[in-house]
């Protein structure tokens, strides 16, 4: 965890991904940073005598012993302008693992301490080079599953977001200095500010509140990934489709039923879409005819149901070469074709039938045919399946500002205060008490851009980063 009494600490860390690469980065911030690279940099240039800062120096990094480590490339960018706001020197050396470790372990024998989670972030924080808004997506710009996300953390990063939650502090706090006025003079002859004019300002600030907070939903599935669910009997084809999107062998396929009997949850990318892909447990009675159906199966059928629930699009799967059978068509009475496909399976072998799909198109479900084997249909239901999801999602406006899970618990939070300030103020509540809540409704959203905001709240969110940024 964070702890405030160590930021006078010389930290380092890996700054890159681990695993082999062409380029890996050791970073170092503080006070001593510069003073600890000197000490492990041997110069390629007899002419060198110090870093200097935003230039690439070459040279070596040895150990103790004099002993070389690799060829790297040191880049010194001094504080307050670094990232950080101190002194930062960033050593650019082969990305092998132990090569970055063996740099990584000289820098901390020469005073470093190894930084913990999200610690650079942290202190470009605290030495006011990001507002909480911006730290946070950093990390949103890390785990962008997509470039539209990237996009939308990109316009967080600027700073967008924490100037239109300050302009929307600003707008609150010239109503709290009019209603002190109100409050301090109350027998003078001091223009006063109306209850009616004092509830159309709060009125206008949640309204671009809730503006914010639609974004939230305007912007998810970009965000976040559609949840795409395959649904359907056991044998239906779920699992052999699942390999097929993927391109790979991700879920076991027999003729046995009840093969997947918990979920599985992969990731693929169409057309800049990112899609979580869920194959369900198949659907199945509990008959003499049928092997048994074991806790964990049905465990997992009831884990499908409730995916089914959440998910943007199902994929609601059937055997092509059979007529559709009762379970399947059960299934589909409780689906909606808004958020369904139907999807007739084995279309390459000989017994498939177009005609065993009616009884679906009958209920208003959209039908492609694929073959999990050839390939047939696939690419078409890839497109399908985007235009469905994003049917729903549209494409992000380029200026759209888009709070995380926390910035959206805390507007929801300042809105629903200065709904009940609305109230007051037009039945009449004593000056002095709607300013209690003005002051509330400014506390909170300071809690966004992060001017007010606990130690635990800064540790749960620097928590979420990796180390090194």
């Amino acid at each position: 965890m964070l702890d405030p009494r160590r930021s006078r600490d010389t930290i380092a860390a890996i700054a890159t991904p681990p695993g082999d690469g062409g380029v890996g980065i050791v970073r170092i911030s503080g006070d001593r940073s510069r003073a600890i690279a000197a000490r492990i940099f041997r110069p390629a240039r007899a002419s060198f005598t110090e870093f200097i800062p935003y230039t690439l120096h070459y040279g070596r990094i040895v150990d103790g012993r004099d002993a070389v480590l690799d060829d790297v490339l040191v880049a010194c960018m001094p504080g307050p302008g670094s990232y950080t706001g101190e002194d930062v020197v960033e050593i650019n050396c082969h990305g092998g693992r132990a090569v970055l470790a063996a740099v990584l372990e000289e820098v901390l024998r020469c005073g470093a301490r190894l930084a913990e989670r999200g610690e650079f972030t942290y202190r470009a924080f605290m030495h006011g080079r990001l507002d909480l808004t911006q730290a946070e997506a950093v990390a949103e710009m890390i785990h962008a599953p997509t470039r539209s996300a990237a996009h939308l953390a990109q316009a967080k990063l600027s700073g967008l977001l924490g100037q239109r939650i300050a302009a929307l502090r600003t707008r609150l706090e010239a109503l709290r200095a009019a209603l002190a006025v109100a409050v301090d003079f109350p027998d003078d002859e001091v223009e006063c500010l109306p209850p009616e004019a004092l509830a159309g300002g709060v009125a206008g600030v949640r309204v671009d509140i809730m503006d914010l907070l639609r974004a939230v939903d305007r912007t998810r599935t970009w965000r976040e990934g559609a949840l795409v669910v395959l649904a359907g009997r056991v044998n239906a084809g779920k699992s052999s489709l699942m390999n097929g999107l993927l391109g790979r062998t991700r879920a076991i396929v027999t003729d046995q039923p009840g093969t997947t009997r918990d979920y599985l949850e992969e990731t693929v990318t169409l057309d800049g879409l990112s899609v979580r892909l869920v194959d369900t447990a198949g659907m199945r009675a509990d008959t003499a005819a049928a092997p048994r159906i074991d806790a964990v199966e049905a465990a997992g059928m009831a884990m499908g149901r409730e995916l089914m629930d959440r998910a943007d699009l199902v994929l609601l799967l059937a055997d092509g070469t059979a007529p559709l059978d009762s379970g399947t068509l059960s299934l589909a009475t409780v689906l909606s074709p808004e958020r369904t496909l139907a999807v007739l399976t084995r279309r390459d072998l000989p017994g498939f039938d177009p005609a065993h799909g009616a009884p679906l198109a009958g209920l208003g479900f959209e039908l492609v045919e694929i073959s999990s084997v050839t390939g047939h249909g696939l690419d078409t239901l890839c497109a399908r399946v985007r235009e469905r999801v994003l049917a729903g999602a549209g494409q992000p406006d380029p200026d759209e500002l888009a709070p995380n899970a926390r910035q959206a618990a805390i507007l929801a939070e300042a809105a629903e205060e200065l709904r009940q300030l609305e109230a007051d103020a037009l039945a009449a509540v004593p000056y002095d008490l709607l300013g209690v809540r003005l002051e509330t409704a400014c506390v909170t959203l300071s809690s966004i851009t992060g001017e007010i905001t606990s130690q635990e709240v800064l540790a749960s969110i620097f928590d979420t980063f990796c180390i090194g940024k």
